[in-house]
């Protein structure tokens, strides 16, 4: 799956080219998203008229880089369910389909802009864009189980149930196709119909499969290898998948239309800006005007009244300077007549001196008058010049004040014909604009129409498919009862076993998890290549990955009892308990503790693990994750571990027996079974121990509350798992000295019930037991 993103990464083209994909599991026959783990039994629909195979409402996310693929890998594979079985430590419980979407657009026009036309004649079929589009399926089949190799039990064989039946269909169809068959069965399962195209449809397909040598497993290697040979007979008939981009073509369609729509209101708006400032610039200038009419009316008007003031000044000055030139010129005549007297008198002066002297005094006074007159004729000659002056300084503002006028009244001319041909200029950019809007919405409902039947087109189109949808959920509900009928018939019960699991990692690939025999094939492998010594000090490393490699090889080497030893000698079991509390990573948490899990099954080895702190390490671990993998392995470790009693003291003072009680709470069913098991391990050998006299007292279980708590949930437990604990309270309750907890907790009622009505006989057995051996049951039973 990496190598295949990576290989396309570096090929894509960040311009043309575009990458996503889904990550899917198929689980008891159910689609469900590694991507988006809530989105579950996801419907498989089909294309009537391409026979393409789609999933709607599977996540589909864009691919960025090649971290983004490990990111998403990682995900999906924490999300797949696994299981450890005696074949297989991380046996696949699901088929694994990683679903890479490609798309390469062939055609784009230049600019990547599209360029509607006003005439839709001129619309070719060239200018279309192109896109070419393929799908690459890479598929984690889980390998084919029998239950007597795989040592199964409980949920899991449900699981091998489904995954037969979905690898027997696809046998079936690659059959059908080797033989030519008109009928091929695709619609048996999921599988087939999820996988139609990669046989016998229009898809190149690669097929891995997997065998081992030994000889143990010989039926499985000869099926596997006549599956592969008829596999090969089929032909496939490759197409290439070009279409015309309808949706990037709308789009683009789209954005011009609102691009000039947008121009459009945009050259609107600007229009509408320019006729509103043209017209406040006219009101402006028609207001210049009238105010600078009434201005000079007002001042040509207040020119007149001055005018007129400034005449009849003049007037009055002018009937003034006469009446003064009329008194100069009597005044005079007066003087020319004194002047006479005075020559007259002065002849007389010889008559009389009395008549002189009178004479002289009116001479004098005379004199003194005539002096007076002078005076005030030369002021009013003064007064009659700056009188002149004034009148022509008044003359000269007059015809300052009408030439002004006459300026004013010109300019008001001159802002007339401006603004007519303003006026004019608009008028005709706004008949202009008028025109070219008309012509755009011309253009614009033309877009609209061509527009409007697209979307009715993509409308029948939708309904088309959803009639189909209908129809394919119809005939799946009429699948589904058959389908159910043949899942039945596959398997049966099995023995017990440990039911261990964990997650797988995402460098998976595509190969088939089939036999032990390839696991053996793999450990002779190890030894004779690499050594022991070397694998386990890779545990040391200190890239993450090797360590997880590492890890996963020291459990399937554990999971074989002639490797266990050769592990414990080399110092594995050490480095593991070392890497377990160390290290943080949940993955290498749940290799770890399935190792451990493989190493308890052995005596010898339980002792090295407790003396070693390995039951407080579990417990530590079982405390801080809320992984239901790894919980599953560190319980089914614990749980192995309990069926040692020398131990039993230990491992309730490390916290064991708390840490199974623990883990409960995860609701998990593969983790509530391993709580089960160990529960029933640890009170079959106290119960024995006790019966054989070695020990006294009350159950260590009922200490750390283990008899209150299968008293609580009793009723919770599925029946693989109630079969446990039934037997491990009737165990408790054959201790005389658990008698009076198990009365004060209401467990008589209980010892009835499993002796009436528990499906395992061995259960009802020691239930009756209990109750007709001890008194203290007797007596409260009665």
């Amino acid at each position: 799956m990496v190598r295949a993103l990576e290989h396309i990464l570096s090929s894509m083209s960040l311009e043309t080219d575009s990458m996503a994909v889904s990550y899917l599991q198929l689980y008891l026959e159910s689609v469900q998203d590694l991507l988006a783990p809530e989105k579950t039994n996801i419907p498989i629909v089909e294309d009537s008229k391409t026979g393409e195979v789609s999933l709607p409402g599977a996540a589909i996310v864009e691919i960025k880089d090649l971290e983004h693929v490990f990111q998403l890998l990682q995900i999906g594979e924490t999300n797949r369910h696994a299981a450890n079985t005696k074949m297989n430590t991380e046996s696949s419980r699901s088929h694994a389909i990683l679903i890479i979407h490609l798309q390469r657009s062939l055609k784009i026009k230049e600019e990547n802009t599209v360029s509607i036309p006003s005439d839709a004649e001129h619309t070719l079929p060239g200018d279309l864009p192109l896109v070419l589009k393929s799908k690459l399926l890479i598929v984690d089949l889980a390998g084919s189980e029998r239950i007597d190799k795989s040592g199964s039990e409980g949920h899991m064989i449900e699981e091998a149930k489904f995954i037969n039946l979905s690898l027997s269909s696809l046998g079936k169809c690659i059959n059908a196709l080797a033989e030519n068959s008109s009928h091929i069965p695709t619609r048996d399962s999921k599988l087939t119909r999820m996988l139609r195209d990669s046989f016998g449809g229009t898809a190149r397909t690669s097929l891995v499969v997997t065998i081992g040598p030994s000889a143990r497993h010989y039926s499985e290697t000869s099926s596997t290898v006549l599956f592969g040979k008829r596999a090969m007979k089929i032909v496939n008939t490759i197409r290439l998948k070009e279409e015309v981009d309808y949706e990037t073509l709308y789009k683009k369609v789209e954005d011009e239309v609102d691009h000039l729509t947008s121009e459009m209101e945009r050259q609107q708006k600007l229009r509408q800006r320019e006729k509103m400032q043209l017209e406040k610039r006219l009101k402006e200038s028609e207001a210049f005007l009238h105010d600078l009419k009434m201005t000079s009316t007002m001042q040509i008007e207040n020119l007149e009244k001055e005018k007129h003031q400034f005449e009849y000044a003049i007037k009055r000055l002018m009937q003034e300077l006469e009446e003064k030139e009329g008194q100069n010129n009597v005044l005079s005549e007066k003087i020319v007549h004194l002047e006479t007297s005075l020559n007259e008198k002065k002849q007389q002066q010889l008559e009389s001196f009395s008549t002189t002297q009178i004479l002289s005094e009116t001479t004098k006074a005379h004199e003194k008058k005539v002096g007076e007159l002078l005076r005030q004729l030369e002021e009013e000659k003064s007064r009659s010049a700056s009188m002149k002056g004034h009148f022509n300084v008044l003359e000269q503002q007059l015809s300052d004040a009408q030439s002004s006028a006459q300026f004013q009244e010109n300019t008001a001319r001159e802002l007339k014909r401006d603004l007519s041909k303003v006026t004019e200029i608009f008028t005709n950019q706004v008949h202009s604009l008028e025109g070219r809007i008309s012509q755009l919405m011309s253009e614009k409902e033309l877009m609209y129409k061509e527009l409007k039947s697209a979307q009715a087109n993509v409308q029948d189109e939708a309904r088309r498919r959803q009639s189909l949808e209908a129809e394919v959920v119809r005939l799946k509900r009429s699948k589904t009862d058959n389908c159910a009928e043949e899942s039945k018939t596959l398997c049966g019960m099995v023995r017990s076993g440990s039911g261990l699991g964990s997650e797988a990692f995402m460098s998976k690939s595509g190969n088939f998890k089939e036999t032990l025999a390839s696991q053996r094939g793999t450990i002779s492998k190890i030894f004779e290549e690499v050594g022991l010594p070397n694998v386990l000090a890779l545990l040391k490393s200190e890239e993450l990955e090797v360590q997880i490699h590492a890890v996963k090889v020291v459990a399937n080497l554990a999971a074989e009892d002639i490797n266990q030893e050769k592990i414990v000698e080399e110092g594995g079991l050490d480095a593991l308990l070392s890497l377990l509390e160390t290290s943080e990573n949940t993955t290498i948490h749940r290799a770890t503790a399935g190792a451990i899990a493989n190493l308890a099954m052995n005596v010898s080895n339980q002792a090295l693990i407790m003396n070693k702190g390995g039951a407080q390490l579990l417990a530590n671990i079982a405390s801080k994750t809320d992984d239901p993998q790894t919980m599953r392995m560190v319980a089914g470790a614990i749980a192995n571990l309990c069926g040692n009693e020398k131990w039993h003291a230990m491992l309730k003072q490390d916290g064991g027996i708390k840490a199974l009680l623990g883990m409960f709470q995860t609701g998990h069913t593969d983790v509530i079974a391993q709580i089960a098991r160990g529960l029933a391990n640890f009170a079959k050998c106290e119960s024995r121990v006790i019966s054989q006299g070695h020990k006294k007292g009350r159950s260590l279980l009922i200490e750390d509350g283990v008899l209150s708590w299968i008293m609580a949930n009793s009723t919770m437990f599925p029946p693989s798992t109630r079969r446990h604990i039934e037997l491990a309270f009737c165990h408790l309750a054959q201790n005389v000295e658990n008698s009076r907890d198990i009365i004060i907790t209401g467990g008589i009622k209980e010892l009835l019930r499993i002796s009436r009505e528990s499906s395992r006989d061995d259960a009802r057995t020691l239930a009756k037991k209990a109750l007709n051996s001890n008194p203290a049951f007797l007596k409260e039973i009665q």
